[in-house]
Protein backbone atom coordinates (compact mmCIF):
# COMPACT_ATOMS: atom_id res chain seq x y z
CA UNK A 1 0.00 0.00 0.00
CA UNK A 2 0.89 3.61 -0.91
CA UNK A 3 2.38 5.94 1.90
CA UNK A 4 0.09 9.26 0.96
CA UNK A 5 2.66 10.52 3.06
CA UNK A 6 5.88 9.93 1.28
CA UNK A 7 6.34 13.35 0.15
CA UNK A 8 7.28 14.94 3.44
CA UNK A 9 9.77 11.97 3.44
CA UNK A 10 10.52 13.44 0.17
CA UNK A 11 11.04 16.89 1.28
CA UNK A 12 12.87 16.16 4.28
CA UNK A 13 15.96 14.17 2.30
CA UNK A 14 16.29 17.56 -0.12
CA UNK A 15 16.66 19.50 2.69
CA UNK A 16 19.31 17.44 4.11
CA UNK A 17 21.02 16.99 0.60
CA UNK A 18 21.07 21.44 0.50
CA UNK A 19 22.23 21.35 3.59
CA UNK A 20 19.47 23.16 5.12
CA UNK A 21 17.73 20.09 7.40
CA UNK A 22 17.75 21.36 10.89
CA UNK A 23 18.19 19.47 14.07
CA UNK A 24 16.41 20.12 17.60
CA UNK A 25 19.27 21.15 19.91
CA UNK A 26 17.89 20.52 23.07
CA UNK A 27 18.60 22.61 25.87
CA UNK A 28 19.48 20.40 29.24
CA UNK A 29 19.89 23.41 31.80
CA UNK A 30 18.24 26.68 32.74
CA UNK A 31 18.30 29.39 29.91
CA UNK A 32 21.08 31.18 30.59
CA UNK A 33 23.71 33.19 28.98
CA UNK A 34 25.88 29.67 28.63
CA UNK A 35 24.02 26.60 29.20
CA UNK A 36 23.86 23.30 27.85
CA UNK A 37 22.94 22.12 24.80
CA UNK A 38 22.89 18.21 23.42
CA UNK A 39 25.64 17.65 26.45
CA UNK A 40 27.63 20.36 25.46
CA UNK A 41 28.14 23.88 27.37
CA UNK A 42 28.24 27.11 24.92
CA UNK A 43 27.62 30.48 25.06
CA UNK A 44 24.38 30.84 23.98
CA UNK A 45 23.38 33.92 21.41
CA UNK A 46 19.77 32.08 20.19
CA UNK A 47 17.26 33.25 22.86
CA UNK A 48 15.37 35.88 23.58
CA UNK A 49 15.93 36.13 27.41
CA UNK A 50 17.09 39.47 27.03
CA UNK A 51 17.52 40.69 30.52
CA UNK A 52 18.02 37.40 32.05
CA UNK A 53 14.78 37.06 33.87
CA UNK A 54 14.25 33.15 32.84
CA UNK A 55 16.16 32.67 36.24
CA UNK A 56 15.64 35.66 38.38
CA UNK A 57 15.24 34.54 42.07
CA UNK A 58 11.78 37.10 42.66
CA UNK A 59 10.62 35.45 39.56
CA UNK A 60 11.08 31.72 40.93
CA UNK A 61 9.56 32.57 44.03
CA UNK A 62 6.49 34.57 42.70
CA UNK A 63 5.86 31.03 40.56
CA UNK A 64 6.48 28.83 43.51
CA UNK A 65 4.10 30.95 45.76
CA UNK A 66 1.54 30.61 43.06
CA UNK A 67 1.35 26.85 42.50
CA UNK A 68 1.14 26.24 46.20
CA UNK A 69 -1.66 28.61 46.47
CA UNK A 70 -3.24 27.79 43.26
CA UNK A 71 -2.30 24.44 41.99
CA UNK A 72 -0.55 24.06 38.31
CA UNK A 73 -3.39 24.85 36.45
CA UNK A 74 -7.13 27.27 36.06
CA UNK A 75 -9.04 23.90 34.97
CA UNK A 76 -10.67 26.09 32.19
CA UNK A 77 -10.47 29.00 29.13
CA UNK A 78 -11.00 32.71 30.51
CA UNK A 79 -14.51 32.53 29.44
CA UNK A 80 -15.93 29.82 31.15
CA UNK A 81 -14.38 29.35 34.34
CA UNK A 82 -10.76 30.02 33.87
CA UNK A 83 -10.29 33.53 34.75
CA UNK A 84 -8.35 33.74 37.60
CA UNK A 85 -7.47 36.89 40.34
CA UNK A 86 -3.85 37.05 39.09
CA UNK A 87 -4.49 36.75 35.75
CA UNK A 88 -6.53 40.24 35.58
CA UNK A 89 -4.13 41.65 37.88
CA UNK A 90 -1.59 41.05 35.13
CA UNK A 91 -3.39 42.77 32.60
CA UNK A 92 -4.34 45.70 35.18
CA UNK A 93 -0.38 46.10 35.81
CA UNK A 94 0.29 45.46 31.88
CA UNK A 95 -1.86 47.78 31.33
CA UNK A 96 -0.77 50.82 33.61
CA UNK A 97 2.93 49.71 32.57
CA UNK A 98 1.79 50.78 29.10
CA UNK A 99 -0.04 53.44 30.16
CA UNK A 100 -3.08 52.01 28.19
CA UNK A 101 -7.06 51.53 29.10
CA UNK A 102 -6.99 48.28 29.03
CA UNK A 103 -4.91 45.02 28.24
CA UNK A 104 -6.16 41.35 27.24
CA UNK A 105 -3.52 38.31 27.61
CA UNK A 106 -3.20 35.94 25.07
CA UNK A 107 -1.05 32.33 25.15
CA UNK A 108 1.34 33.24 23.04
CA UNK A 109 2.56 36.08 21.02
CA UNK A 110 1.55 34.52 17.64
CA UNK A 111 -2.16 34.42 19.28
CA UNK A 112 -2.43 37.58 19.84
CA UNK A 113 -1.05 38.90 16.70
CA UNK A 114 -3.35 36.41 14.84
CA UNK A 115 -6.09 35.96 17.20
CA UNK A 116 -6.89 40.67 16.92
CA UNK A 117 -6.25 40.97 13.19
CA UNK A 118 -8.27 38.26 12.11
CA UNK A 119 -11.60 39.40 14.89
CA UNK A 120 -11.03 42.47 14.08
CA UNK A 121 -11.24 43.04 10.13
CA UNK A 122 -13.25 41.36 7.92
CA UNK A 123 -13.74 40.81 3.65
CA UNK A 124 -14.58 44.05 3.29
CA UNK A 125 -11.59 45.72 4.85
CA UNK A 126 -8.14 46.22 3.88
CA UNK A 127 -4.74 45.74 5.89
CA UNK A 128 -1.60 47.97 5.15
CA UNK A 129 1.34 46.17 5.98
CA UNK A 130 4.91 46.04 5.65
CA UNK A 131 6.40 43.86 3.94
CA UNK A 132 8.47 41.97 6.87
CA UNK A 133 6.06 42.01 9.36
CA UNK A 134 5.81 38.88 11.30
CA UNK A 135 4.30 35.50 10.17
CA UNK A 136 2.34 35.92 13.07
CA UNK A 137 0.64 39.23 11.92
CA UNK A 138 0.99 37.68 7.88
CA UNK A 139 -1.28 35.08 9.38
CA UNK A 140 -3.90 36.90 11.26
CA UNK A 141 -3.75 39.31 7.82
CA UNK A 142 -4.94 35.70 6.17
CA UNK A 143 -7.27 34.55 8.37
CA UNK A 144 -8.83 38.04 8.55
CA UNK A 145 -9.93 37.45 4.76
CA UNK A 146 -9.66 41.54 4.77
CA UNK A 147 -7.68 42.74 1.16
CA UNK A 148 -4.12 43.01 1.94
CA UNK A 149 -1.99 45.48 0.66
CA UNK A 150 2.04 45.19 1.19
CA UNK A 151 3.99 47.98 1.27
CA UNK A 152 8.49 48.18 0.81
CA UNK A 153 9.99 47.53 4.36
CA UNK A 154 9.93 50.90 6.72
CA UNK A 155 8.55 53.09 3.36
CA UNK A 156 6.32 55.16 5.09
CA UNK A 157 5.82 57.23 2.12
CA UNK A 158 4.08 53.88 0.16
CA UNK A 159 2.32 53.12 3.24
CA UNK A 160 0.53 56.54 3.23
CA UNK A 161 0.23 56.48 -0.98
CA UNK A 162 -1.58 53.04 -0.50
CA UNK A 163 -3.72 54.54 2.05
CA UNK A 164 -4.16 57.33 -0.16
CA UNK A 165 -5.56 55.22 -2.71
CA UNK A 166 -8.24 53.58 -0.86
CA UNK A 167 -9.40 56.73 0.86
CA UNK A 168 -12.85 56.71 -1.42
CA UNK A 169 -12.93 52.52 -0.95
CA UNK A 170 -15.68 51.34 1.56
CA UNK A 171 -14.31 49.38 4.48
CA UNK A 172 -11.68 50.21 7.57
CA UNK A 173 -8.33 50.10 6.98
CA UNK A 174 -5.91 48.97 9.48
CA UNK A 175 -1.89 50.22 9.15
CA UNK A 176 0.32 47.74 10.88
CA UNK A 177 3.90 47.29 11.74
CA UNK A 178 6.55 45.49 13.80
CA UNK A 179 8.37 47.90 16.04
CA UNK A 180 11.57 45.91 15.99
CA UNK A 181 11.93 43.23 13.39
CA UNK A 182 13.18 39.93 14.38
CA UNK A 183 15.38 38.76 11.63
CA UNK A 184 17.04 42.06 10.88
CA UNK A 185 16.94 43.95 14.17
CA UNK A 186 15.87 47.53 12.90
CA UNK A 187 13.30 49.74 14.16
CA UNK A 188 10.19 50.38 12.87
CA UNK A 189 9.38 53.34 10.91
CA UNK A 190 6.76 54.21 13.92
CA UNK A 191 6.56 58.26 13.80
CA UNK A 192 5.90 58.48 9.78
CA UNK A 193 3.66 55.53 9.82
CA UNK A 194 1.49 56.96 12.85
CA UNK A 195 1.26 60.43 11.29
CA UNK A 196 -0.12 58.35 8.24
CA UNK A 197 -2.85 56.72 9.81
CA UNK A 198 -3.78 59.84 11.25
CA UNK A 199 -4.19 61.79 7.87
CA UNK A 200 -6.10 58.95 6.66
CA UNK A 201 -8.45 57.36 9.40
CA UNK A 202 -6.81 53.90 9.47
CA UNK A 203 -6.43 52.14 12.98
CA UNK A 204 -2.82 51.66 13.74
CA UNK A 205 -1.27 48.35 15.64
CA UNK A 206 2.11 47.55 16.44
CA UNK A 207 3.49 44.34 17.14
CA UNK A 208 6.41 45.09 19.72
CA UNK A 209 7.48 41.78 20.51
CA UNK A 210 11.07 42.45 20.43
CA UNK A 211 10.53 45.86 21.71
CA UNK A 212 9.53 44.63 25.05
CA UNK A 213 11.53 44.99 27.98
CA UNK A 214 14.53 46.49 25.20
CA UNK A 215 13.38 49.47 24.30
CA UNK A 216 11.52 52.62 25.87
CA UNK A 217 11.66 53.64 29.25
CA UNK A 218 12.06 50.55 31.67
CA UNK A 219 11.42 48.47 28.78
CA UNK A 220 8.11 49.98 27.56
CA UNK A 221 8.65 48.99 23.72
CA UNK A 222 8.80 51.47 20.78
CA UNK A 223 5.48 53.69 21.37
CA UNK A 224 7.17 54.92 24.01
CA UNK A 225 10.53 54.95 22.87
CA UNK A 226 9.12 57.64 20.35
CA UNK A 227 6.89 59.21 22.10
CA UNK A 228 3.83 58.20 20.34
CA UNK A 229 1.79 57.23 23.73
CA UNK A 230 -2.27 57.65 22.55
CA UNK A 231 -1.60 57.49 19.15
CA UNK A 232 -1.52 53.33 18.41
CA UNK A 233 -4.07 52.14 18.65
CA UNK A 234 -3.26 48.62 19.21
CA UNK A 235 -0.09 47.20 20.55
CA UNK A 236 0.93 43.96 21.03
CA UNK A 237 3.76 43.00 23.32
CA UNK A 238 5.17 40.19 24.63
CA UNK A 239 5.67 37.99 27.78
CA UNK A 240 8.21 35.09 26.02
CA UNK A 241 11.05 37.35 25.46
CA UNK A 242 12.76 39.96 27.87
CA UNK A 243 10.11 39.08 30.20
CA UNK A 244 11.15 36.04 30.42
CA UNK A 245 7.83 33.63 31.03
CA UNK A 246 5.30 33.18 28.50
CA UNK A 247 2.45 34.48 26.60
CA UNK A 248 1.41 37.79 24.18
CA UNK A 249 -0.72 40.52 25.17
CA UNK A 250 -2.89 43.05 22.94
CA UNK A 251 -3.27 46.28 24.86
CA UNK A 252 -5.75 49.72 23.60
CA UNK A 253 -8.86 50.69 24.63
CA UNK A 254 -11.68 48.97 27.10
CA UNK A 255 -13.51 48.85 23.88
CA UNK A 256 -10.71 46.97 21.86
CA UNK A 257 -10.44 44.40 24.90
CA UNK A 258 -14.21 43.63 25.80
CA UNK A 259 -14.70 43.19 22.08
CA UNK A 260 -11.46 40.74 21.99
CA UNK A 261 -12.98 38.88 25.31
CA UNK A 262 -15.73 37.90 22.33
CA UNK A 263 -14.49 37.54 19.26
CA UNK A 264 -10.77 36.17 19.52
CA UNK A 265 -11.18 32.65 19.07
CA UNK A 266 -7.30 32.05 20.72
CA UNK A 267 -8.62 33.99 23.53
CA UNK A 268 -11.93 31.93 23.06
CA UNK A 269 -10.62 28.40 22.77
CA UNK A 270 -7.64 28.14 25.00
CA UNK A 271 -6.96 27.62 28.21
CA UNK A 272 -5.69 30.46 30.59
CA UNK A 273 -2.36 30.95 31.76
CA UNK A 274 -1.71 28.45 34.29
CA UNK A 275 -1.21 30.71 37.92
CA UNK A 276 2.27 30.15 37.95
CA UNK A 277 2.86 31.61 34.80
CA UNK A 278 0.65 34.97 35.66
CA UNK A 279 2.71 35.13 38.92
CA UNK A 280 5.74 34.90 37.36
CA UNK A 281 5.07 37.67 34.61
CA UNK A 282 4.14 39.98 37.37
CA UNK A 283 7.42 39.81 39.16
CA UNK A 284 8.98 40.14 35.80
CA UNK A 285 7.23 43.61 35.51
CA UNK A 286 8.48 44.59 39.08
CA UNK A 287 12.03 43.64 38.04
CA UNK A 288 11.89 46.14 34.85
CA UNK A 289 10.99 48.79 37.22
CA UNK A 290 13.22 48.36 40.03
CA UNK A 291 15.95 47.27 38.06
CA UNK A 292 16.90 49.22 35.07
CA UNK A 293 20.51 48.28 35.01
CA UNK A 294 19.60 44.97 33.38
CA UNK A 295 18.51 47.00 30.01
CA UNK A 296 21.43 49.38 30.29
CA UNK A 297 23.67 46.59 30.41
CA UNK A 298 22.02 44.99 27.67
CA UNK A 299 22.64 47.67 25.54
CA UNK A 300 26.42 47.94 26.38
CA UNK A 301 26.77 44.23 25.74
CA UNK A 302 24.71 44.75 22.57
CA UNK A 303 27.34 47.99 21.16
CA UNK A 304 30.21 45.75 22.09
CA UNK A 305 29.49 42.89 20.46
CA UNK A 306 28.16 44.15 17.64
CA UNK A 307 31.30 46.38 16.80
CA UNK A 308 33.65 43.28 17.18
CA UNK A 309 31.33 41.80 14.70
CA UNK A 310 31.37 44.25 12.38
CA UNK A 311 35.32 45.16 13.03
CA UNK A 312 36.20 41.25 12.22
CA UNK A 313 34.25 41.92 8.70
CA UNK A 314 31.03 40.47 9.36
CA UNK A 315 28.50 42.15 7.65
CA UNK A 316 25.48 42.85 10.24
CA UNK A 317 23.10 44.27 7.87
CA UNK A 318 21.28 47.41 9.07
CA UNK A 319 20.33 46.13 13.07
CA UNK A 320 19.47 49.03 15.65
CA UNK A 321 19.09 46.84 18.27
CA UNK A 322 20.03 43.68 20.22
CA UNK A 323 19.24 41.26 17.49
CA UNK A 324 22.17 41.01 15.25
CA UNK A 325 22.28 39.32 11.79
CA UNK A 326 25.42 37.98 10.53
CA UNK A 327 24.58 37.62 6.94
CA UNK A 328 26.14 35.37 4.64
CA UNK A 329 23.40 34.71 1.61
CA UNK A 330 23.57 31.12 0.95
CA UNK A 331 21.46 29.24 3.21
CA UNK A 332 23.69 26.19 3.37
CA UNK A 333 26.30 28.03 4.47
CA UNK A 334 24.45 29.88 7.09
CA UNK A 335 23.46 26.25 8.92
CA UNK A 336 27.04 25.55 8.50
CA UNK A 337 28.53 28.62 9.77
CA UNK A 338 25.91 27.76 12.93
CA UNK A 339 27.03 24.19 13.35
CA UNK A 340 30.49 25.10 13.41
CA UNK A 341 29.99 27.82 15.89
CA UNK A 342 28.05 25.27 17.99
CA UNK A 343 31.52 22.82 17.60
CA UNK A 344 33.30 25.72 19.03
CA UNK A 345 31.16 26.58 22.04
CA UNK A 346 28.79 28.99 20.56
CA UNK A 347 24.92 28.57 19.56
CA UNK A 348 23.74 31.03 16.99
CA UNK A 349 20.66 29.53 14.89
CA UNK A 350 21.22 29.60 10.90
CA UNK A 351 18.06 31.18 9.03
CA UNK A 352 17.18 30.95 5.65
CA UNK A 353 14.67 30.51 3.21
CA UNK A 354 10.77 30.83 3.83
CA UNK A 355 12.02 32.72 7.37
CA UNK A 356 13.85 35.32 5.03
CA UNK A 357 13.83 36.25 1.51
CA UNK A 358 16.42 33.41 -1.09
CA UNK A 359 19.72 34.98 -0.83
CA UNK A 360 20.29 36.95 2.58
CA UNK A 361 20.02 33.97 5.22
CA UNK A 362 22.20 34.48 8.32
CA UNK A 363 23.12 33.42 11.80
CA UNK A 364 21.23 35.61 14.27
CA UNK A 365 22.57 36.44 17.90
CA UNK A 366 21.00 38.45 20.36
CA UNK A 367 22.88 39.37 23.52
CA UNK A 368 21.70 39.26 27.18
CA UNK A 369 22.28 41.96 29.73
CA UNK A 370 23.84 39.08 31.54
CA UNK A 371 26.60 37.71 29.47
CA UNK A 372 30.09 39.06 30.84
CA UNK A 373 32.79 40.71 28.26
CA UNK A 374 34.74 37.37 28.69
CA UNK A 375 31.94 35.40 27.29
CA UNK A 376 31.29 38.00 24.55
CA UNK A 377 34.81 38.24 23.60
CA UNK A 378 35.03 34.63 23.26
CA UNK A 379 32.17 34.54 21.12
CA UNK A 380 33.50 36.70 18.77
CA UNK A 381 37.12 34.61 18.56
CA UNK A 382 34.71 31.82 17.50
CA UNK A 383 33.12 33.72 15.06
CA UNK A 384 36.23 34.78 13.42
CA UNK A 385 38.13 31.82 13.67
CA UNK A 386 34.98 29.78 12.03
CA UNK A 387 34.52 32.79 9.41
CA UNK A 388 37.73 32.51 8.18
CA UNK A 389 37.62 28.89 8.06
CA UNK A 390 34.45 29.09 5.88
CA UNK A 391 35.73 31.81 3.46
CA UNK A 392 33.02 34.27 4.57
CA UNK A 393 35.69 36.92 5.84
CA UNK A 394 37.16 39.23 3.38
CA UNK A 395 34.61 37.50 0.60
CA UNK A 396 32.84 40.65 0.38
CA UNK A 397 29.40 39.36 1.18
Amino acid sequence: MSNPLSYLHDQLEQWRAEGTFQRLRILETASAAEARFDGKQVINLASNNYLGLTTHPKLREAALAAIRQFGVGSGAVRTISGTMRIHMQLEERIAAFKNVEACVVFQSGFAANAGTVSAILGPEDHIVSDELNHASIIDGCRLSRAKIHVFPHKDAAAAEKILSDLDSLPGRKLLITDGVFSMDGDIGALPGLTEAAERHGAMMMVDDAHASGVLGRNGRGTIDHFGLDGRVHIQVGTLSKAIGVLGGYVCGSRDLIEFLYHRARPFLFSTSHPPAVAAACLAAFDVLEKEPERIEQLWKNTRYFKAGLESAGFNTGISETPITPVIVGDAALAHQLSRELFDGGVLATGIGFPTVPKGKARVRTIVASTHTKAELDTALEVFRRVGKKLGILGAGI
